[in-house]
């Protein structure tokens, strides 16, 4: 089989276009005529036509050169009359910017000519390569946004040897689960209280740890390798290092999936921005041995329980990526959790536009709960407003004081509230929760 130029330019002008939501309808089953005998037989009608109306006879000689091709292209049984197709992809979990290699290849019986396909790719993802090899159609996606899409679907029409009649059959691609990549982070501020476990923070209490926090008196068979010799020295009397307790974290990320707003400037998401800053955020806190958590409010709510070590991120991600199809308006109650899900004192991070006053309630439940909250807010920007439009430019100051409103909430509630800039480092918006460890309501 040859590879003709002009299919791959069309099978990349099909897959080039904006996805549809739906996969296109089923083609004909069955052997039908293709385009170039719809030509052919055009041109026999119409020459025929004018032999008739002009009364010329030698008009029926152009009709008689197609009305032959056509007759020598009667079906035969030298055509395929099996068609399966066999797709293989890899890899079916990435993260964005990764490319997925597809392969799908063609099986049947008889002789086959051109391979024709109609590609129709789902909405996250990419076609950046097509190449035809024999019976094998070899594609490169790129992974353009996170979540769990379905790849698209492509029909392969399969000419016979004379490229006058095609026969379709639809290769289904399957799923792909897309990764955020996460935003950097290093920092992990803690809580004032933490749980009585063997970490990597330093707290207020004394215990086994590696920084020192004073001196105290010995006593009586203690080791003797933490004597502090210059102020034992100094009393007269043996002194005793004193070290602050390391322990580990609790922390729970609360996403807000109850609407997806695009900035009108740079246009992007902020559900993209909030999962990507989200993962990054869970993956300082793991690497650190901490003990992370999911809770996404959407249409939806979704959660996981804290758990840790990397492969404990891939399942956190894993849980959120169906978060897009869950948008819908609908009442969050954080009631329906049951405990494992949000354990006492755990440090509670909710990621979130602060676009929907459906969140301010769930943020107040949570704090009447005495888990220590911070509010990571992801900017949508300002709606566009024309200079001109005197109504719009009200509206906007309304949106603003709506949204100062939030923030001055928050805050008298003793809630910080701190603000993530796209394509910045998430240490640069965590940095002002170090000056102070993060204090929790009392029950």
């Amino acid at each position: 089989m040859t590879t003709d130029r002009r299919v791959l330019e069309r099978a990349l002008t099909v897959a080039d276009g904006e996805a549809p939501s739906e996969p296109p309808p089923e083609r004909p089953l069955g052997w039908r005529a293709g385009e170039r005998a719809l030509r052919l037989a055009t041109v026999a009608a119409v020459a025929a036509a004018a032999a008739l109306v002009t009364g010329r006879p030698w008009l029926l000689a152009l009709a008689a050169g197609p009305a032959v091709l056509l007759a020598l292209a009667a079906p035969t049984r030298h055509r395929p009359t099996r068609l399966d197709t066999t797709v293989t992809a890899d890899p079916r979990r990435c993260f964005e910017g990764d490319t997925i290699t597809v392969r799908i290849e063609l099986h049947h019986d008889g002789e086959a000519g051109l391979i024709d396909p109609a590609i129709t790719l789902g909405p996250g993802v990419g076609l950046t390569e097509l190449r035809i090899t024999g019976s094998t159609v070899n594609l490169r996606l790129a992974a353009t946004r996170w979540g769990r899409w379905s790849l698209g679907t492509v029909d392969l029409d399969l000419y016979d040897t004379g490229g006058l009649a095609r026969r379709t059959v639809r290769a289904d691609l399957g799923e792909a689960d897309i990764y955020p990549i996460p935003s950097q982070a290093r920092l992990t501020p803690i809580p004032v209280r933490l749980p009585e476990r063997l970490g990597e923070h330093t707290t207020r209490q004394s215990g086994e740890g590696v920084e020192v926090v004073g001196v105290r008196p010995h006593i009586w068979g203690e080791r003797q390798r933490r004597i502090h010799w210059p102020s034992t020295t100094r009393r007269g009397s043996i002194q005793i290092n004193q070290f602050a307790a390391e322990r580990t974290a609790d922390a729970v990320v609360l996403l807000d999936a109850l609407s997806d707003l695009r900035d009108p400037v740079t246009g992007r998401s902020t559900l993209d921005e909030t999962l990507r800053a989200a993962s990054g955020l869970t993956r300082a806190y793991l690497r650190k041995h901490d003990r992370v958590g999911v809770v996404s409010i959407g249409g939806a709510i979704r959660w996981l329980r804290p758990g840790t070590g990397d492969r404990h991120f891939y399942r956190i991600v894993e849980s959120v990526l169906e978060v897009r199809k869950d948008l819908g308006y609908r009442n969050p109650d954080l009631h329906r959790l049951p405990p494992p899900a949000l354990p006492a004192g755990a440090l509670v991070y909710a990621f979130t536009p602060l676009a929907d006053q459906r969140i301010l309630d769930v943020l107040r439940d949570l704090s009447d709960r005495g888990n220590p909250l911070v509010v990571v807010e992801i900017p949508a920007g300002d709606p566009h407003v024309e200079a001109d439009d005197r109504i719009g430019q009200h509206a906007l100051r309304l949106w603003r004081a709506d949204r100062r409103a939030m923030h001055f909430a928050l805050q008298n509630r003793g809630i910080p509230v701190v603000t993530h800039v796209p394509d910045e480092s998430l240490d640069l918006t965590l940095a002002p929760l170090l000056r102070s460890r993060i204090q929790g309501r009392t029950r």
